[in-house]
């Protein structure tokens, strides 16, 4: 299992991405690839993680390796996402290889859990982290360096790589 993880990056950030890093982001995953990494996860949440998902599935079209792993944090989580998310969300889920519940429930637990399962399941964390201290793109981040995973942040101002 170690050596999936070495070869995994996953993502994580805020909601309210609208689509600032897109040519960033595309290019950050097409560098990874190429550093050798072939497994990617997404956490399927609108904004930052749809983008990153939407990223691994043009890769996909280029590369027949690539893998794309779906995170949710519960079954139904679809039920969610209306208009242009729900639209992303979909296209997501379909060029996904798999996808994991990590629970059956509907929970603040499951958010958790479901980022616990990214971090723990990756060597690399690519995120849209503005600073702020709480949420759960915080969380993961402050959990992904207390784990030794190396996050690479693609929020606009360097100032912004704090240390916790």
């Amino acid at each position: 299992m170690d050596f999936i993880k070495n070869r995994s990056v996953a993502f994580s950030g805020h909601r309210t991405y609208r689509g600032k890093a897109d040519e960033e982001l595309r290019g950050v995953v097409a560098r990874l690839y190429n550093e050798g990494y072939r497994r990617f996860l997404c956490g399927m949440a609108w904004g930052f993680d749809l983008a990153a998902g939407e990223a691994v599935a043009d890769l996909k079209q280029t590369y027949s390796d690539v893998e794309l792993i779906a995170a949710l944090p519960y079954r139904n989580f679809s039920k969610l996402f209306h208009a242009d998310a729900a639209a992303q969300y979909k296209r997501v889920i379909r060029e996904a290889d798999a996808v994991v519940a990590v629970s059956d429930v509907e929970s603040r637990a499951a958010y958790r859990m479901r980022n616990d399962y990214l971090v723990d399941n990756s060597s690399v964390l690519v995120a849209w982290f503005d600073g702020q201290p709480r949420g759960g793109t915080a969380y993961t981040v402050r959990r992904a360096r207390r784990k030794g995973v190396r996050v690479e942040n693609l929020y606009p101002q360097p100032q912004m790589e704090l240390e916790f």
